[in-house]
Protein backbone atom coordinates (compact mmCIF):
# COMPACT_ATOMS: atom_id res chain seq x y z
CA UNK A 1 0.00 0.00 0.00
CA UNK A 2 1.56 3.20 -1.12
CA UNK A 3 2.11 5.74 1.89
CA UNK A 4 -0.58 8.27 1.88
CA UNK A 5 -3.36 5.63 1.59
CA UNK A 6 -1.64 3.62 3.94
CA UNK A 7 -1.42 6.80 6.62
CA UNK A 8 -5.05 7.76 5.41
CA UNK A 9 -6.12 4.29 6.69
CA UNK A 10 -4.74 4.66 9.92
CA UNK A 11 -6.51 8.12 10.67
CA UNK A 12 -10.27 6.16 9.89
CA UNK A 13 -9.63 3.15 11.80
CA UNK A 14 -7.50 4.75 14.71
CA UNK A 15 -8.18 8.32 15.11
CA UNK A 16 -11.47 8.68 13.70
CA UNK A 17 -12.13 11.69 15.80
CA UNK A 18 -9.32 13.67 15.91
CA UNK A 19 -8.96 16.83 14.35
CA UNK A 20 -6.21 17.06 12.98
CA UNK A 21 -4.12 14.58 11.05
CA UNK A 22 -0.44 15.58 9.65
CA UNK A 23 1.93 13.17 7.45
CA UNK A 24 5.89 14.22 8.24
CA UNK A 25 9.02 12.88 8.28
CA UNK A 26 10.70 11.82 4.82
CA UNK A 27 7.79 10.41 3.03
CA UNK A 28 6.39 14.08 3.28
CA UNK A 29 9.26 15.35 2.19
CA UNK A 30 9.88 12.51 -0.68
CA UNK A 31 13.03 11.42 0.26
CA UNK A 32 11.08 8.13 1.57
CA UNK A 33 13.96 5.07 1.19
CA UNK A 34 13.23 1.35 1.91
CA UNK A 35 13.39 1.41 5.53
CA UNK A 36 11.26 4.81 6.04
CA UNK A 37 8.47 4.73 8.57
CA UNK A 38 5.10 6.91 8.81
CA UNK A 39 5.72 9.94 10.76
CA UNK A 40 2.42 11.16 11.40
CA UNK A 41 1.14 14.05 13.90
CA UNK A 42 -2.41 13.55 15.36
CA UNK A 43 -4.07 16.74 17.31
CA UNK A 44 -6.97 15.65 19.27
CA UNK A 45 -8.92 18.36 21.77
CA UNK A 46 -10.55 14.97 23.65
CA UNK A 47 -7.81 13.76 25.03
CA UNK A 48 -6.02 14.38 28.29
CA UNK A 49 -2.49 13.61 27.95
CA UNK A 50 -0.03 13.21 25.08
CA UNK A 51 1.74 10.28 23.96
CA UNK A 52 4.01 8.58 21.02
CA UNK A 53 3.59 5.09 19.65
CA UNK A 54 5.05 3.14 17.50
CA UNK A 55 3.55 0.10 15.63
CA UNK A 56 3.03 -1.55 12.31
CA UNK A 57 0.09 -1.05 9.68
CA UNK A 58 -0.73 -1.91 5.89
CA UNK A 59 2.92 -2.97 5.56
CA UNK A 60 4.82 -0.26 6.80
CA UNK A 61 6.16 0.87 10.02
CA UNK A 62 4.60 3.84 12.21
CA UNK A 63 5.14 6.12 14.50
CA UNK A 64 2.22 8.60 15.44
CA UNK A 65 2.76 11.70 17.94
CA UNK A 66 -0.73 12.57 19.72
CA UNK A 67 -1.72 15.83 21.25
CA UNK A 68 -4.63 17.76 22.16
CA UNK A 69 -4.03 21.45 21.21
CA UNK A 70 -2.40 22.16 24.96
CA UNK A 71 0.22 20.00 25.06
CA UNK A 72 1.74 20.06 21.27
CA UNK A 73 2.42 23.65 22.80
CA UNK A 74 4.43 22.40 25.58
CA UNK A 75 6.48 20.07 22.82
CA UNK A 76 7.20 22.72 20.77
CA UNK A 77 8.70 24.94 23.68
CA UNK A 78 10.71 21.54 24.63
CA UNK A 79 12.45 20.69 21.52
CA UNK A 80 13.46 24.38 20.72
CA UNK A 81 14.87 24.84 24.06
CA UNK A 82 16.64 21.57 23.63
CA UNK A 83 18.06 23.43 20.08
CA UNK A 84 16.31 19.91 17.89
CA UNK A 85 12.99 20.76 16.69
CA UNK A 86 11.42 17.80 16.31
CA UNK A 87 7.35 18.29 16.21
CA UNK A 88 8.16 21.93 15.10
CA UNK A 89 9.39 20.34 11.72
CA UNK A 90 6.88 17.07 11.66
CA UNK A 91 4.24 19.95 11.48
CA UNK A 92 6.00 22.48 9.55
CA UNK A 93 6.11 20.10 6.77
CA UNK A 94 3.41 17.62 7.46
CA UNK A 95 1.44 16.94 4.57
CA UNK A 96 -3.07 17.26 5.58
CA UNK A 97 -4.70 14.18 5.98
CA UNK A 98 -7.39 15.46 8.02
CA UNK A 99 -7.84 18.95 9.87
CA UNK A 100 -10.21 22.25 8.85
CA UNK A 101 -7.97 24.77 6.97
CA UNK A 102 -7.93 27.36 9.97
CA UNK A 103 -6.67 24.94 12.60
CA UNK A 104 -3.94 23.19 10.36
CA UNK A 105 -2.53 26.56 9.08
CA UNK A 106 -2.52 27.96 12.57
CA UNK A 107 -0.76 24.81 13.72
CA UNK A 108 1.95 25.46 10.32
CA UNK A 109 2.01 29.11 11.33
CA UNK A 110 3.10 28.48 15.08
CA UNK A 111 5.62 25.69 13.62
CA UNK A 112 7.05 27.72 10.80
CA UNK A 113 7.68 31.14 13.20
CA UNK A 114 9.87 28.87 15.77
CA UNK A 115 11.90 27.38 12.51
CA UNK A 116 12.65 30.61 11.29
CA UNK A 117 13.21 32.65 14.16
CA UNK A 118 15.98 29.38 14.78
CA UNK A 119 17.16 28.76 19.03
CA UNK A 120 17.52 31.32 21.76
CA UNK A 121 20.96 32.97 21.77
CA UNK A 122 23.79 31.27 24.01
CA UNK A 123 25.17 33.86 26.54
CA UNK A 124 29.04 34.93 26.66
CA UNK A 125 29.42 32.22 29.56
CA UNK A 126 27.50 29.47 27.84
CA UNK A 127 29.93 30.41 25.13
CA UNK A 128 32.91 29.58 27.11
CA UNK A 129 31.51 26.61 28.54
CA UNK A 130 31.22 25.28 25.71
CA UNK A 131 34.43 25.95 24.29
CA UNK A 132 36.17 24.67 27.16
CA UNK A 133 34.42 21.05 26.99
CA UNK A 134 35.65 21.19 23.00
CA UNK A 135 39.20 22.15 23.94
CA UNK A 136 38.98 19.68 27.40
CA UNK A 137 38.15 16.78 24.95
CA UNK A 138 40.50 18.11 22.41
CA UNK A 139 43.27 17.16 24.98
CA UNK A 140 41.56 14.32 25.97
CA UNK A 141 41.88 13.09 22.07
CA UNK A 142 45.53 14.14 21.76
CA UNK A 143 47.10 12.34 24.84
CA UNK A 144 44.98 9.59 24.55
CA UNK A 145 46.94 5.93 23.16
CA UNK A 146 44.34 3.23 23.01
CA UNK A 147 42.46 3.26 19.47
CA UNK A 148 39.47 2.19 21.56
CA UNK A 149 39.47 5.43 23.89
CA UNK A 150 40.32 7.51 20.70
CA UNK A 151 37.16 6.05 18.89
CA UNK A 152 35.00 7.18 21.52
CA UNK A 153 36.39 10.57 22.14
CA UNK A 154 36.48 11.77 18.76
CA UNK A 155 32.74 10.76 18.84
CA UNK A 156 32.23 13.32 21.82
CA UNK A 157 34.23 15.57 19.88
CA UNK A 158 32.05 15.60 16.74
CA UNK A 159 28.56 16.14 19.16
CA UNK A 160 30.74 18.77 20.73
CA UNK A 161 32.19 20.58 17.61
CA UNK A 162 28.54 20.51 15.82
CA UNK A 163 26.36 21.81 18.42
CA UNK A 164 29.08 24.77 19.28
CA UNK A 165 29.60 26.01 15.48
CA UNK A 166 25.79 25.80 14.99
CA UNK A 167 24.05 27.24 17.92
CA UNK A 168 26.94 30.15 18.36
CA UNK A 169 25.63 31.00 14.45
CA UNK A 170 22.13 30.64 15.68
CA UNK A 171 21.12 27.75 13.48
CA UNK A 172 19.36 24.31 14.99
CA UNK A 173 20.68 20.82 15.67
CA UNK A 174 20.46 17.93 14.24
CA UNK A 175 21.21 13.93 15.38
CA UNK A 176 21.71 10.96 13.36
CA UNK A 177 20.94 11.41 9.70
CA UNK A 178 20.24 15.01 10.49
CA UNK A 179 23.63 15.80 12.02
CA UNK A 180 25.23 16.26 8.47
CA UNK A 181 22.49 17.56 7.04
CA UNK A 182 21.77 20.12 9.30
CA UNK A 183 25.64 21.16 9.53
CA UNK A 184 25.76 21.18 5.06
CA UNK A 185 22.69 23.58 5.48
CA UNK A 186 24.30 26.24 7.97
CA UNK A 187 28.14 25.68 5.33
CA UNK A 188 28.94 23.49 2.68
CA UNK A 189 32.13 23.58 2.37
CA UNK A 190 33.11 23.65 6.15
CA UNK A 191 30.54 20.24 6.31
CA UNK A 192 32.99 18.91 3.58
CA UNK A 193 35.82 19.89 5.77
CA UNK A 194 34.41 18.32 9.13
CA UNK A 195 33.40 14.86 7.13
CA UNK A 196 36.94 14.68 5.71
CA UNK A 197 38.82 15.12 9.26
CA UNK A 198 36.76 12.88 11.10
CA UNK A 199 36.64 10.29 8.16
CA UNK A 200 40.06 10.27 7.72
CA UNK A 201 40.81 9.58 11.40
CA UNK A 202 38.59 6.77 11.22
CA UNK A 203 39.78 5.28 8.50
CA UNK A 204 43.71 5.30 8.93
CA UNK A 205 43.64 6.26 12.95
CA UNK A 206 46.30 9.03 12.22
CA UNK A 207 44.87 12.06 14.44
CA UNK A 208 46.80 14.80 13.38
CA UNK A 209 44.34 15.99 10.43
CA UNK A 210 41.68 16.17 12.76
CA UNK A 211 43.44 18.03 15.87
CA UNK A 212 44.00 20.80 12.80
CA UNK A 213 41.06 20.77 12.03
CA UNK A 214 39.40 21.40 15.81
CA UNK A 215 42.16 23.74 16.39
CA UNK A 216 40.89 26.01 13.57
CA UNK A 217 37.30 25.98 14.27
CA UNK A 218 38.43 26.99 17.83
CA UNK A 219 40.67 29.66 16.76
CA UNK A 220 37.54 31.52 14.72
CA UNK A 221 35.67 31.95 17.43
CA UNK A 222 38.60 32.61 20.09
CA UNK A 223 40.52 29.85 20.39
CA UNK A 224 41.02 27.08 23.36
CA UNK A 225 39.49 27.55 26.60
CA UNK A 226 41.54 27.13 29.27
CA UNK A 227 43.54 29.57 31.09
CA UNK A 228 40.95 31.66 33.86
CA UNK A 229 37.60 29.74 33.39
CA UNK A 230 35.22 28.76 36.15
CA UNK A 231 31.95 27.56 36.93
CA UNK A 232 30.14 28.61 40.23
CA UNK A 233 33.03 31.09 41.58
Amino acid sequence: MKAMEAAQSIITSQFPNCDVALLGGSVARGEATKTSDLDIVIVDQSLTSCYRESFYSNGWPVEVFVHNFETYKTFFKMDCDRGRPSLPQLVSEGIVLKGENEIVEKLKREANDLLNKGPAKWTEEMMKQKRYFITDTLDDFIGASKREEELFIANLLAELLHEYVLRVNGKWLGNSKWFIRVLRKYDEQYADQFVAAFDHFYTTGEKSKLITFVEKTLEQYGGRMFEGFSIGK
